[in-house]
């Protein structure tokens, strides 16, 4: 039987341990605030990594939304037919996909496809030095590899999340005229006027701050990646996990800051 001081120091070593990654992580993302407002600016690694974000993500998310749309209206009918309320599809529809179903399903998607990327891309040239290498010749690598990849995940999701939201709408409008015959016009015209200024306010900021949780995840873990091969793996894999653990959390209190701002 192991004594009880084994115990206390196996506990001990746990807290130190969670301790120094809180303390890390806020290092590290104290450093990303301080060096983004900071000249020179990489507009240009910016860009192109815009571009890589929206263009590994933008098939995945168009399929995604629109079957997600099409399935949510083909299942919500028979609950609204019991009551004769199928009329209500678009504006439920709507509300569903605006409020919650786009920036979060949005989101998980960047996460698997950028957030392991970045945590890859990033753990590779750790292992490989490259880093360093940057560092000795006189190049910020942080500003280089991070700052472009933080910012540029953040403003490239909210886009990506209401362009999800026009291939789920889509979807839906699809599955209604099949059943109800509705025009394009009534459809949309009825879905957006049950979207209020809040619920797209709500997720924007969703969008940016789930975006900005993707990106500074993947670069923490591959930035600070353990030497080895076996480390890639591993910074690929926990941007992931923790991003989207990160990202659930999130979700709950955003939702209960607004759910107090929505008037009653």
């Amino acid at each position: 039987m192991k004594p009880a001081s084994h115990k206390y120091t196996l506990y001990n070593k746990l807290y130190t341990t969670v301790l120094s990654d809180v303390y890390n992580t806020c290092r590290f993302v104290f450093r990303f605030f301080a060096e983004v407002f900071r000249p020179p600016y990489e507009f240009r690694e910016i860009i192109r990594q815009c571009y890589n974000v929206g263009q590994k993500s933008l098939a995945l998310v168009s399929l995604t939304g629109f079957i997600t749309g099409f399935v949510f209206t083909n299942q919500s009918r028979p609950s609204l037919a019991e009551f004769g309320a199928t009329s209500w599809l678009p504006g439920l529809i709507s509300i569903a996909i605006v409020r919650a179903l786009a920036p979060l399903i949005t989101s998980l998607i960047v996460a698997g496809k950028v957030g392991s990327n970045i945590g890859a891309e990033l753990g590779s040239m750790k292992v490989t030095e490259q880093i360093e290498a940057m560092e000795v010749s006189a190049t910020n690598p942080f500003k280089f590899l991070v700052v472009s990849r933080v910012v540029a995940t953040t403003l490239m999701n909210p886009l990506l999340v209401f362009y999800m939201a026009f291939a789920g709408l889509l979807g839906a409008y699809i599955n209604v005229h099949q059943h109800e015959n509705t025009s394009f016009a009534a459809f949309f015209q009825h879905g957006f006027a049950s979207i209020s200024f809040l619920d797209m306010f709500a997720s924007i900021i969703k969008s940016l701050v789930y975006g900005f949780t993707i990106s500074i995840t993947g670069c923490y873990q591959g930035y600070n990646a353990a030497k080895g091969t076996q480390g890639v793996g591993k910074a690929a894999n926990a941007a992931v996990v923790a991003s989207m653990f990160l990202i659930f959390i999130e979700e709950m209190i955003i939702v209960q800051i607004v759910n107090q701002l929505r008037p009653s």
